[in-house]
């Protein structure tokens, strides 16, 4: 299916009860358990399914599935804004003692993030020149580098990075090539996944609400 077909139907298929072509909206903030031995399994990660809207509700599934279609990427995971995103992506990878690599053509907002939040938390960013040439970012690695970060398209620069250059030479060296793809409108403008990219986010409201 191309891009305008995957917008509007990735990720759902009818309910059978009410053959509703619409999403329902679940406004449930937990779910039945079939038996213990169902609810002690979903707690284990054991079997898949809904414990508590806070992790999951179907609504929300349908969303991610989509936007994981748009990009062409295995999974998604949608939080309460972009800043959410990012801040859980790296953390996932970085602790107190690691850092990361990125680019200083960002929005605004990021640039504090990375510059005050994630040192507050003991994880170091350390800043490109506004060229992000590959060989900066391989300068400013080490041993403790947990990834790369750019935006496919610099807000508020308008700049393209080459990201399959960037993606190779992090492959090389062991380090995931994270890319804000706000400005490539899901996958539409572009697919950071196509040109080597490990990790890609948004901030949804700039494009889709």
């Amino acid at each position: 299916m191309r891009f305008e077909t995957l917008q509007l139907h990735a990720g759902y298929e009818p309910e059978p009860t009410t053959l509703s072509r619409q999403v329902p909206i679940y406004p449930t903030t937990s779910y039945l358990f079939q038996s213990p031995e169902h609810a002690a399994n979903l707690f284990a990660l054991k079997e898949f399914g809904n414990i508590y809207s806070r992790i999951m509700n179907p609504t929300v599934e349908v969303l991610e599935r989509r936007l994981a279609a748009l990009e062409g990427g295995k999974a998604a995971l949608a939080t309460s804004s972009g800043h959410a995103a990012q801040f859980l992506a790296l953390t996932t990878l970085a602790q107190a003692g690691d850092n990361i690599v990125s680019t200083p053509n960002l929005y605004g907002g990021t640039f504090n993030q990375f510059k005050v939040t994630l040192k507050r938390l003991g994880i170091e960013v350390r800043f490109t020149s506004r060229e992000e040439r590959p060989e900066e970012f391989l300068a400013l690695t080490d041993g403790k580098t947990r990834a790369w970060w750019v935006e496919s398209i610099g807000n508020p620069a308008l700049n393209i990075p080459d990201l399959e250059a960037l993606a190779q030479a992090a492959r090389e060296v062991g380090v995931a090539l994270f890319v804000d793809n706000t400005f490539g409108m899901g996958g539409y403008l572009l697919r950071p996944l196509e040109w080597g990219a490990a990790v890609v986010t948004h901030s949804l409201t700039k494009w889709v609400a």
